[in-house]
C-alpha cells in the first residue's frame, strides 16, 4: 500500500521546474491582468469624477441590459465597487485562461511529449507532476491576488482583499477544472480546447443571467463561477461567504482529478478517440482513409487545427452579435460624457460615437485575434518539440511545405473569424455588412504582423518561440488599457494597430496597411529561411 509521501514524491522538484519553465508566462499574464485592474480607478476617476455622474452612470446600469451582458451589475458608485463592476468579469476569465494553460502545459502537454514517461521512470510519485502543475497555478494565482489587494488597497482594505481572493479563487476553480479534463482527454489540444468551452459557456450564463436582472440574482448567473465573482461584491457590502462556495468547488474538483490520475496509465485517457487516418510518411501512397483527408501536409494540418478554427470563429461570431447589439445602448451610456467619448475617440476615431464605438469593437476583435494567430503559428513550435514533425519530415515533405500548412491556416484562419466577426456585428446592430467587413478586414495587416513575428522567433531560435506570447500580450496591454490611460501617441503606435485607420467612419488609408502586410511578409519569409536551415530539435 503506498503513502501520501510516496505518491508525492519529487513534488518539491517538479514544482521548481515547472516555475522555471513558465518564468516568463506566468509574470507577463499575471502582469498584464494585474496592470488591467489596477489602472482602472484613476479611470474612472476621470469618466465619473462626481457623485452625480456616478449617480447617473448607476440608473442607466439599471435600464441597459445590454450593457450588464456585456460586464455586469454595478452594486456600489464608489471608485472601488465600479472598479470590480468595470474588470472583474474579464480580469477573473483571464485568471482562468492563465490557470488552465498552466495545468494543462504541465500535465497533459507532459504525457503527450513523453517527457512524463521518463520523468515517471525516477524517484517520483505518481501524483507529483498534477500537484506540482496544482502548485504552480496557485503561484500565479496568489501573486495576483497581492497585487491586486496592495495596488486597490486605497479604496478600501476589505473590499480589495475580497477582489484579490476572488479572482484567484476563479483561476484555482479553472486550474482544477483543467486537472480534470487533461485526465480525460488524450491530447493537450483537446484539453485546453474543452476547458475554454467550460469557461466560455460560464460566461454566456453569466451575461444572460445578468441582462435578466440588475443585481446579479438570476439563477443562470449563480450557475456560472464568474456570477459568483461578481456576487462577492467587492466594495459594496462584501458577501464573504461565496468563498467558500469557491473553496468547496476546488477541493470537489481537485478530489476528482487525483482520484483520476491514480486510475490511469500515463499517455492514457478515459474518453475514447476517434481511430487516426494512417499516414504514409515514407513517401508512398497513405493507406486507407488518409488517402482522402491526410494526403497532404495541408490536410494534416488542418486536420489538426480545424477545431480551434471553429472555436475561435465561433466566439468571435457571438461576440460581434453581442457587440454589435449593445450599439445604441453605449451610445447612450456615454451621452454627454466628454472623458468616456474621447476614449471611444482614441481607439475608434472621430466619426460619431455610434462608428467610433463599432470600430473600437472592431479593434479589440484584431487584438483578441492576434492572440489566435499566435497559438496556431505556435502548433509548428509544438509538433516540432513533441518529436510528431519528425516522421512528417521523414518522408517527401519538405520543411517549408509542412511549415506552409500550418501557416496557411494561421493566417487564412485570422481572416476568417474577422470575417465573421463583421458579420455578427452586422446581425447584432442591423447596419449593412459593407462597412464593418471593410473594418474587419483593415484589421488583418496589424494581425499578421504578430503572427510574422511568432513565424521568426520560430524559425530562427525555437527556444524563443515562446516569447511571441510576450508580444501579443503587449500589444493586448496598449490597446486595451492605452487609451484608458491617456498614452501619448508614440507610445500606442509601437502596436502595429497603432496605425491603422479607424473604420467605419474613418477615412481609408492604404499607406500604412500596405508596410504593415509588406512588415509581415519579410517576418514570414525570414522565419521560413531560418527554418529551413537550422537543426530540427527533439
Amino acid at each position: 500500500m503506498t503513502t501520501l509521501a510516496s505518491q508525492l514524491a519529487g513534488t518539491g522538484t517538479l514544482l521548481r521546474f515547472a516555475l522555471r519553465r513558465d518564468r516568463a508566462m506566468i509574470p507577463i499574464w499575471v502582469g498584464v491582468n494585474a496592470l488591467m485592474v489596477l489602472s482602472m480607478p484613476n479611470t474612472l476617476k476621470g469618466l465619473y469624477g462626481t457623485a452625480a455622474e456616478r449617480a447617473d452612470l448607476m440608473r442607466q446600469l439599471t435600464t441597459n441590459s445590454s450593457l450588464r451582458a456585456l460586464v455586469g451589475p454595478a452594486f456600489d458608485d464608489s471608485l472601488g465597487a465600479l472598479t470590480a463592476w468595470r474588470v472583474a468579469v474579464y480580469a477573473g476569465a483571464l485568471a482562468a485562461v492563465t490557470s488552465l494553460l498552466i495545468v494543462v502545459r504541465h500535465t497533459r502537454d507532459e504525457e503527450e511529449s513523453g517527457r512524463q514517461e521518463l520523468i515517471a521512470s525516477g524517484m517520483v510519485g505518481r501524483r507529483a507532476s498534477l500537484t506540482s502543475a496544482l502548485l504552480a497555478a496557485a503561484v500565479a494565482n496568489a501573486a495576483l491576488a497581492l497585487l491586486v489587494t496592495a495596488g486597490l488597497a486605497g479604496q478600501g482594505t476589505a473590499g480589495a482583499l475580497a477582489f484579490g481572493l476572488g479572482l484567484a479563487a476563479v483561476g484555482m476553480l479553472f486550474a482544477t477544472m483543467a486537472a480534470i479534463v487533461a485526465q480525460l482527454t488524450e491530447t493537450a489540444r483537446l484539453a485546453r480546447g474543452l476547458t475554454s468551452a467550460v469557461l466560455s459557456a460560464a460566461f454566456l450564463l453569466r451575461a444572460a443571467g445578468d441582462s435578466a436582472t440588475d443585481d446579479g440574482s438570476s439563477v443562470l448567473t449563480w450557475a456560472s463561477p464568474l456570477g459568483w465573482l461578481e456576487n462577492l461584491r467587492a466594495f459594496a457590502g462584501e458577501r464573504w461567504w461565496v468563498l467558500p462556495l469557491f473553496a468547496a468547488a476546488i477541493v470537489v474538483q481537485g478530489a476528482v482529478a487525483y482520484a483520476l490520475a491514480g486510475r490511469r496509465d500515463v499517455g492514457m485517457s478515459f474518453l475514447p478517440t476517434l481511430p487516426h487516418s494512417r499516414l504514409r510518411t515514407d513517401g508512398g501512397t497513405p493507406i486507407g482513409p488518409a488517402a482522402g483527408r491526410l494526403g497532404s501536409a495541408g490536410a494534416l494540418a488542418w486536420r489538426l487545427q480545424r477545431g480551434s478554427v471553429l472555436g475561435w470563429g465561433i466566439g468571435f461570431l457571438l461576440a460581434g452579435i453581442v457587440y454589435g447589439g449593445m450599439t445604441d445602448s453605449a451610445a447612450e451610456l456615454v451621452g454627454d460624457n466628454e472623458q468616456a467619448r474621447e476614449i471611444f475617440e482614441r481607439m475608434g476615431g472621430r466619426s460619431g460615437i455610434t462608428d467610433a464605438f463599432l470600430a473600437s469593437m472592431v479593434g479589440m476583435l484584431g487584438l483578441v485575434a492576434a492572440l489566435s494567430i499566435v497559438a496556431s503559428v505556435l502548433r509548428l513550435h509544438g509538433e516540432e518539440t513533441s518529436g510528431r514533425a519528425e516522421p512528417v519530415l521523414a518522408g517527401a515533405v519538405g520543411r517549408l511545405r509542412w511549415a506552409a500548412g500550418h501557416l496557411v491556416i494561421a493566417f487564412g484562419g485570422a481572416a476568417l473569424i474577422m470575417l465573421l466577426a463583421a458579420v455578427g456585428l452586422a446581425v447584432g446592430h442591423g447596419k449593412d455588412l459593407g462597412p464593418l467587413l471593410a473594418a474587419a478586414l483593415v484589421q488583418l495587416p496589424a494581425v499578421w504582423v504578430v503572427g510574422g513575428l511568432a513565424v521568426l522567433l520560430y524559425g530562427l531560435t525555437p527556444r524563443l518561440a515562446p516569447a511571441a506570447w510576450a508580444v501579443a500580450g503587449a500589444v493586448l496591454l496598449l490597446g486595451w488599457i492605452g487609451p484608458a490611460l491617456d498614452l501619448p501617441q508614440e507610445v500606442l503606435n509601437i502596436s502595429p494597430f497603432g496605425h491603422l485607420p479607424k473604420l467605419p467612419g474613418g477615412d481609408m488609408e492604404w499607406g500604412p496597411v500596405l508596410v504593415l502586410a509588406e512588415i509581415a511578409a519579410v517576418l514570414v519569409t525570414t522565419g521560413l529561411a531560418g527554418l529551413r536551415r537550422r537543426d530540427m530539435t527533439t
